[in-house]
């Protein structure tokens, strides 16, 4: 039988788990959204307690904690920020749109680890109000999940992928529009232009930056910092870079900071932008290593597992596909960010909750994904060179590159007798015009077609 113990808050009394280290506010919120099982994820709590402890150290510099009190505040926020009491966050993501039951929830954990005479509200949440604490934490963890997961992982497959186009620069294959052959390209500009995708995408969260270091503090309850004593948000900033060694500003209008959630609008935008990168990758990586007999076979993935429980020996392109899925996951997290984005009633969006989830599990996501994309399939995949070679030799595309010689029609009356014959488009065009055998070559190589220009 589980013990309960008799804890009372503004509104009564209600029976809480004996070891439970939350209180009364915690288990209402419990008993109050039984709705999905999903709770506030690491980086959210890590960021919760890095700005407890910014809080707690802010209100001691200003001589409003004493110092016994303070200590004890900033040791049990820390142990929240290390990860050590996760299980005493069992509020549900659907919750109050403030955030105010976590909010609540980590005051309650932290006052009962601070020790007597440590109150929730009067000590933990002193200068503070769920409703600039909330949108705080939710910048703060978006903003060290990008710079000590996201950006490093997209810059590992940057690397990799402009590493795998330099190994890849002599081999020229058939270029593909439409999924239709066209003219050839060496695959060193296949794949970078993949690089080139990562590295914009790298600017464009760079580029989110300055706005998501912008933190609401201070701002207490509707932005106009009643109750946050002059001085504090300033000494919340200085604590706050030292716990992180990130340039946080103090946002210049909290009523903004409070009322809108536009920045995490923007940067989920930015991060669906590189789902749409990886997938297009993915995508490719998928066709090109598709057969190996009945498909393109262009190259061959590195095997990791058994594909079929039922069919011997098939192999499939695993990362790329569980790569996709992330993408999917990413974009419809940007969808939910979108609509939450829009929903705040004057002075508070009242969405926050579900925001910091799907923002934070987008980061998570692409952070993973691109370093298994990097590592078990770029970095790993070989190129099968006779495929390559036959389908150039065997592509009447190539005809577009004596337009500038023999006329458009010319060309397209040679490129459908040789898809008609299945022969070689040199063959036809030795026959249907006067070019000599040394022309045709030269003005057919593909190698020198991938250098664009007019062929003369």
């Amino acid at each position: 039988m589980a013990s309960y113990r008799t804890e009372k808050d503004s509104m009564g009394e209600i029976q809480v788990p004996e070891d439970a280290l939350y209180g009364a506010q915690t288990q209402r919120a419990v008993e109050n959204f039984p709705i999905s099982g999903l709770t506030m994820p690491r980086a959210f709590l890590y960021g919760l307690g890095l700005v407890k402890k910014a809080c707690a150290e802010a209100n001691a510099s200003l001589g409003l904690l004493e110092k016994e009190k303070a200590n004890a505040i900033i040791e049990a926020a820390r142990q929240v920020a290390d990860g050590q009491h996760d299980a005493e966050f069992p509020v549900d993501v659907f919750q109050t749109g403030s955030g105010t039951s976590t909010n609540m929830n980590a005051n309650e954990v932290i006052a009962r680890l601070a020790g007597r005479g440590v109150h929730p509200n009067d000590h933990v949440n002193m200068s503070q109000s769920s409703n600039d604490v909330i949108p705080t934490v939710l910048h703060v963890s978006a903003a060290l999940a990008l710079h000590e997961q996201l950006l490093p992982a997209l810059r590992h497959l940057h690397q990799t992928v402009e590493a795998k186009a330099a190994d890849l620069d002599r081999q020229v294959k058939t270029g593909r529009t439409h999924l239709m052959d066209a003219m050839p390209v060496r695959m060193s500009q296949e794949v970078g232009a993949w690089a080139s995708q990562i590295r914009y995408g790298i600017e464009r969260i760079e580029a989110a930056l300055p706005r998501l270091l912008e933190l609401a503090q201070g701002g207490t309850a509707v932005g106009s910092g009643i109750n946050a004593p002059e001085g504090f948000e300033d000494a919340f900033i200085e604590s706050i870079r030292s716990n992180t060694s990130l340039d946080f500003q103090s946002k210049p209008d909290k009523f903004e900071g409070l009322a809108a959630q536009d920045t995490a609008v923007e940067l989920s935008g930015q991060l669906r932008t590189v789902a749409v990168s990886l997938m297009k990758i993915a995508n490719d990586l998928r066709w090109m290593n598709s057969g190996p007999l009945a498909g393109l076979g262009e190259i061959a993935l590195p095997a990791l597992q058994p594909g079929s429980s039922i069919m011997p020996g098939k192999v499939n392109p695993v990362v790329p596909e569980a790569t996709a899925m992330v993408a999917a996951q990413v974009m419809g997290n940007d969808a939910t960010i979108a609509v939450a984005g829009q929903s705040g009633g004057f002075q508070l969006n009242v969405m926050l909750p579900v925001i910091a989830y799907n923002l934070l599990q987008s980061i998570e996501l692409l952070s993973n994904s691109s370093r298994l994309l990097a590592d078990q399939a770029i970095s790993g995949f070989t190129v099968n060179e006779a495929v390559l070679q036959e389908s150039l030799e065997r592509n009447p595309i190539l005809v577009t590159a004596l337009n500038t010689v023999i006329g458009y029609e010319k060309g397209a009356a040679i490129a459908k007798q040789a898809y008609a014959e299945g022969r070689p488009v040199i063959d036809v065009a030795r026959e249907q015009t006067d070019l000599s055998e040394e022309e045709l070559k030269r003005l057919l190589d593909p190698d020198a077609l991938t250098r664009g220009g007019i062929q003369k």
